[in-house]
């Protein structure tokens, strides 16, 4: 018999094959069809000699040079590249946020991209502490392009970049190890002269051995000491070495022993500025990133909210936030995490994804109930601490389950941290209704109205705003209070001695109105014994009221959990008047009971 899988996904093979031979029980998991043996892995591709590393036991205790390439690599990588509007809005804001290095452009390859570096030149638009880097491939004509496009500016870094991985040397160069090495060392030295030639113009250099992470390690120790040795590299003017992984291949921890390696056998370690480019091929950018500082990286390239060919670039924003929720300095600035990603999404005209780290519209907002719970009891042990502390909630130590970091940090609000749906609970519910309508539901009250809100969302499949929890919970548990069986047409309350109570009142019942006087030890038993006089049975087994606000005139909430004809309810009263509030509460719990028999 055929599977239905076959015809509802007749593009998947699904796998058939045998289960492994020692396979454990608990992994029925088959061979796939998938040609996996096309690829290598690798270890098979390039040596590692690094045998003792020393990169896993380190910590990351401070932020490392960064430096934002979006202008120029995740320029690249757009269908509809920025013009010089949108690249001086990006410049602006890298600027604004304390970036002290950054990318601009490669101003041999678009007319668009040396307008740029010569408007920036021409327009006094780059901070006196901040150096302008441009990009370059290793040929003379470029070359002198690019070193005409920074003519004006004080401070340049000029990137020079080759390709050196063997099968880029093979397939897309076509010349041999020498050769390409030969290649580099003349475009190197015919930077350096056009340099010399803007005597005192501030330029330094940088070098990008092209998919380092591919290439032979003993290569490229050969190709930077070079260099380092040919652009006369001091601690006072040293040269950047920037190592790539242009395509991920391998898991996070053979970059960071490639990294390490060249940490170790640099020359003239100290005239060298070890930086790494990493590429997020196989989504571990960041892995990759913060596992080369551990192994010896001083400089890290990347974009905001990894924007970059193919799977993108490492994500700066999620680098530095990493540090910061480790309680290290970032070094630049995220206090408005949407401004920032509001002029990323229009310069790159892409959206960045909501469920991205720390920037996305849904990072910090939680569906689900018992996320809700614990972060509405994180965030009222928060406020305690910090009560206790004598500091400002901003300035207390942080420490709410499921958030990493308080959003407040990098601007966003609390309105979104709870949102819900069906998957919500009574937390969430309940912390929704206090922070923007300043009701505290009593604990019993809390799973009544959480199946209340789970029979409607579960009905309509929508999200409910705090608005929209307000409204039902009116409709639910205040409003029975003047529209059901049974209601007040007018009543009052009075004391006639110690623990003696009265309450008069005018019950319209089916449409008929009688008058009826109850006493009790208090104004609500006093109710309930005029309602057992008009037939109605109450037994008033929890109450609780509350300001819902500061100040006079502020309306105040009352709940009352009733046994009516044998049925247990809740019901709530809203009024200024705390008494009438709770008779509201009680009648809104009878008229619930009736809404229900009839």
């Amino acid at each position: 018999m055929e599977s239905p899988r076959s015809t509802t996904f007749p593009t998947l093979r699904t796998p058939s094959g045998d289960v492994p031979t020692g396979a454990p029980s608990w992994n029925p998991q088959r061979p796939s069809a998938m040609p996996h043996q096309r690829y290598r892995s690798a270890h098979e591709r390039v040596a590692l000699p690094l045998e003792e590393r020393t990169w896993p036991s380190r910590r990351l205790l401070e932020a490392p040079l960064w430096v934002p390439v979006d202008l120029r690599d995740g320029n690249q990588a757009l269908a509809e590249p920025m013009d010089i509007a949108r690249k001086r809005r990006m410049f602006d804001l890298l600027c604004a946020m304390g970036f002290k290095e950054i990318e601009v452009g490669y101003p041999s390859a678009s007319q668009t991209d040396f307008d740029f570096v010569r408007h920036l030149a021409e327009s006094d638009a780059v901070p006196e502490d901040v150096t302008v880097s441009v990009f370059t491939a290793a040929r003379q004509d470029l070359i002198d392009r690019t070193v005409a496009s920074v003519e004006g500016l004080p401070r340049t870094l000029v990137h020079l970049y080759t390709a050196t991985a063997p099968t880029w040397r093979d397939v897309v160069l076509g010349r041999t190890r020498d050769e390409v090495h030969a290649l580099i060392r003349e475009a190197a030295t015919h930077l350096m002269r056009r340099a010399e030639e803007r005597s005192g113009a501030g330029i330094r250099f940088e070098f990008s051995p092209e998919v380092f992470n591919l290439t032979e390690p003993d290569y490229v120790l050969e190709v930077c000491n070079g260099l380092t040795d040919l652009w006369e590299a001091s601690p006072d003017r040293p040269v950047v070495h920037n190592l790539p992984a242009t395509v991920e291949i391998a898991t996070p921890n053979v970059y960071a022993d490639q990294i390490e390696y060249m940490h170790r056998h640099l020359a003239r370690r100290e005239s060298v500025i070890l930086s790494v480019h990493p590429h997020n091929d196989r989504g571990t950018g960041v892995a990759c990133a913060e596992l080369a500082v551990l192994a010896g990286a001083q400089r890290v390239e990347g974009c905001l909210f990894g924007n970059g060919e193919r799977t993108g670039n490492v994500d700066l924003v999620t680098l530095a936030l990493n540090l910061y929720a480790q309680g290290v300095d970032p070094m630049v600035d995220f206090s408005d995490i949407d401004a920032v990603r509001e002029v990323v999404e229009h310069c790159t005209r892409l959206p960045v994804h909501p469920r991205h780290p720390y920037g996305g519209a849904l990072v910090h907002t939680a569906f689900s109930g018992t996320h809700q719970d614990a972060i509405s009891k994180g965030m009222a042990h928060h406020a305690r601490q910090a009560r206790e502390l004598g500091v400002p909630a901003g300035r207390a130590p942080w420490a709410v389950p499921y958030l990493p970091i308080d959003p407040a940090d990098i601007g966003r609000t609390y309105e979104e941290v709870i949102r819900i749906n069906s998957q919500s609970g009574k937390g969430g519910i309940a912390h929704l209704l206090q922070a923007h309508h300043g009701l505290d539901l009593p604990k019993g009250m809390r799973p009544d109205f959480s199946r209340t809100v789970q029979r409607v969302t579960d009905a309509d499949g929508l999200e409910l705003s705090h608005k929209d929890l307000w409204d039902l919970f009116h409709r639910t548990y205040i409003a029975p209070a003047q529209d059901g069986p049974v209601t007040l047409a007018s009543w009052r309350t009075e004391q006639t001695g110690p623990a003696e109570h009265e309450f008069h009142c005018t019950l319209v019942v089916d449409g008929a109105e009688h008058a009826y006087r109850g006493t009790g030890n208090g104004p609500l038993s006093a109710l309930a014994d005029a309602l057992g006089l008009a037939g109605i049975a109450v037994d008033i087994l929890t109450y609780a009221e509350h300001a819902t606000a500061v100040g006079p005139g502020s309306p105040a909430a009352a709940y009352a959990e009733c046994r009516v004809a044998g049925r247990t309810v809740w019901g709530a009263g809203w009024d200024t008047s705390l008494l009438a509030a709770s008779v509201h509460a009680v009648m809104a719990a009878v008229n619930r009971v009736g809404r229900a028999e009839s």
